[in-house]
């Protein structure tokens, strides 16, 4: 599976592999990813609102 793909399911702009293995510890894993991808965005945008917005 491609990197672009992953991104787009973790970010829910892309419906779920149906024949992905599925088990607690890969939802696990999928769940931790997708809170550090929410996070790394949220922080971009903080920087961008610092640099651009507040001169």
């Amino acid at each position: 599976m491609g990197i672009l793909k992953q991104l787009a399911e973790y970010l829910y702009l892309r419906k779920k592999d149906p024949n992905r293995p599925d088990s607690s510890w890969v939802k696990y894993m999928h769940g931790i990813n997708r809170i550090s991808i929410f996070m790394f965005i949220f922080a971009l945008i903080i920087l961008f609102y610092k640099v651009c917005v507040k001169k």
